[in-house]
């Protein structure tokens, strides 16, 4: 047997969003106005910057048949990947509201989407900066560095 330890590094920001990503943040702040979240109250919000510089926006859509509805983050990611299928992607910010006031506290993906980031970098050959967003503070993460034993059918 032997030990193994992970470390995960990661930013942290204190009321402010990341140098080089306020119109991404912004974006995801503002697309979270398009969710349907009639459900929760909970509207979320990704924007996806690709290598071009392109903003692709995505907002989470609930459905009453739980859990047929789909996240932010994947709405946009799929939207993204679809619409550009040849162009990388370069970070991905999440914000959300909850019943239309702008959450104090960052918000992170949930393990569906987690998984889904990592197959965007196994199918780029990249990783990106994730941006978790909160009106008190904001954290800037690697993809791969949220879910480190992501499942991988290719792996032999």
């Amino acid at each position: 047997m032997e030990k193994a330890e992970l470390k995960i590094d990661y930013m942290v920001y204190e009321e402010s969003y990341p140098e080089g990503y306020e119109d991404l943040c912004r974006a995801a702040l503002k697309i979270t106005e398009n969710a349907y979240c009639v459900y929760s109250g909970f509207a979320v919000g990704a924007a996806v910057l690709m290598d071009t510089g392109e903003i692709v926006c995505g907002s989470n859509q609930e459905n009453i048949a739980y859990p047929s509805g789909l996240c932010a983050e994947r709405t946009a990611l799929f939207y993204a990947t679809s619409t550009y299928p040849g162009t990388g992607i370069k970070a991905l910010a999440i914000a959300a509201r909850d019943h239309g006031v702008e959450v104090d506290e960052y918000v992170t993906p949930c393990g569906a989407c987690r998984q889904v980031m990592a197959e965007v970098i196994r199918r780029y050959g990249a990783d990106f900066d994730v941006i978790m967003m909160g009106k008190k503070q904001t954290v800037v993460i690697k993809a791969s560095q949220l879910l480190p034993f992501s499942f991988d059918s290719l792996k032999r």
